[in-house]
């Protein structure tokens, strides 16, 4: 049996993959990693102007379930405002390598998967065009 047939296996139904990627497979939890990798702390308004289009609300949301389970750390300085720092604790440290090689393959892939879905969606709805884009011609 393979790790990976073991780890689908954990509980009897893949509960450890599918609970960690529920958490670190999200829309924003790899941008936040990878704001964080540089290897040294964030205060959140640097955190939240390296990430384009996240809000506030969710960079907050996101960084309080990455904070509960240990991936990042949250120092808060007895000041006059309060300064928060966040920065990636060790086992969160351990995501910067998948995090850079997945980043590295979507943007590697985009145009084919955009591709793929011109014509996914082309055959599937008729005359129906996607508002993406055309699919590149070979």
């Amino acid at each position: 049996m393979s790790d990976y047939e073991s780890a689908c296996m954990a509980g009897g139904r893949g509960e450890a993959i599918r609970d960690v990627l529920n958490h670190i497979g999200d829309k924003w939890t790899l941008l936040i990693v990878g704001a964080l990798s540089v290897g040294h702390r964030l205060r959140f308004t640097e955190l939240h102007r390296h990430i384009p289009g996240i809000s506030q609300r969710m960079l907050t949301v996101t960084l309080r379930h990455l904070e509960r389970d240990g991936l990042v750390s949250r120092t808060t300085h007895a000041e006059v405002p309060p300064r928060v720092e966040y920065e990636l604790t060790d086992i969160g440290s351990t995501l910067i390598e998948p995090a850079r090689a997945l980043g590295r393959w979507a943007t590697d892939s985009y145009l084919t998967l955009l591709d793929s879905r011109e014509l996914f969606d082309t055959a599937n709805s008729g005359s129906k065009k996607s508002k993406h884009r055309q699919p590149r011609r070979s």
